[in-house]
């Protein structure tokens, strides 16, 4: 017989305010540290004013994070959620196994380890995810909590709790869209602020860069919720050339 799951609840105020605490670049995970292949793209002159910085965005958003860390991010919520940890593993597997670079990979690496940690910091005795079998399951995944599955189960916590103590707890759609805005939301913020300093920029055109993301992320959420497993892809060639050039890079101001 299946198992009946328990009704989800609306997101809370403060578990809003949660996932923009999330959402920010202030965030002690390092995000500012990366470009994300920006940085090779703009000394390779691919890049080099404005519009070029806000066109390479906006494909990235559809070309990479749509059609593979948003769609992790929204699978291994709802894993979390309901205390499936064999899904979260399988998840956390292929975006190790995925990421084209050792640069890259290095960075969900670290940006994931950091998290769990920033987690661990954050669940003292008053804390409600204090005990929480879950923290523990992330930090043991193997070879290390990749970023967009620790950010889920950061996301998981912030729900109402149920999940890792012996009940599994549904979580509703909208409440899964909320958790994609953020997590693209913090990205785009990167990302710009990455865009000001490699260019450079400034702040007016940042500003003008992440409302043109902004107006693009429904869309790409949209993409990477319909989107099954075997659908899911991270197939970026430009992406991962540039990268690797990255490592060997004369002059960097990033660490990908």
């Amino acid at each position: 017989m299946p198992r009946v799951l328990s009704k989800a609840a609306p997101l809370s105020a403060p578990a809003r305010l949660q996932l923009m605490w999330l959402a920010s670049p202030a965030l002690p995970v390092g995000g500012f540290s990366y470009s994300e292949v920006l940085e090779s793209a703009i000394d390779s002159g691919r890049v080099s004013n404005e519009a070029q910085a806000s066109a390479w965005l906006v494909d990235q958003l559809h070309l990479s994070l749509a059609r593979a860390d948003l769609a992790v991010v929204s699978k291994a919520v709802s894993a979390w959620a309901r205390g499936d940890l064999d899904r979260v593993t399988e998840l956390n597997r292929w975006v190790t196994q995925t990421r084209e670079t050792s640069e890259l990979r290095l960075q969900t690496e670290q940006m994931g380890r950091s998290l769990v940690e920033w987690l661990r910091n954050r669940s003292g005795d008053a804390s409600p995810m204090h005990g929480d079998v879950r923290l523990a399951q992330c930090a043991a995944l193997t070879p290390t909590p990749t970023w967009p599955v620790a950010f889920a189960l950061a996301v998981a916590l912030c729900l109402p709790h149920g999940a890792g103590h012996g009940q599994s707890q549904a979580i509703s759609s909208e409440a899964v869209q909320e958790t994609l805005l953020s997590f693209a939301f913090g990205w785009a913020e990167n990302m710009v602020q990455a865009a000001i300093k490699a260019v450079p920029l400034g702040q007016s055109a940042g500003q003008r860069m992440l409302q043109a993301l902004i107006d693009q992320i429904p869309d790409a959420i949209d993409h990477a919720l319909r989107l099954s497993d075997s659908q899911r892809q991270a197939f970026t060639p430009m992406l991962a050339i540039l990268s690797a050039q990255h490592e060997t890079q004369y002059s960097r101001l990033f660490r990908s």
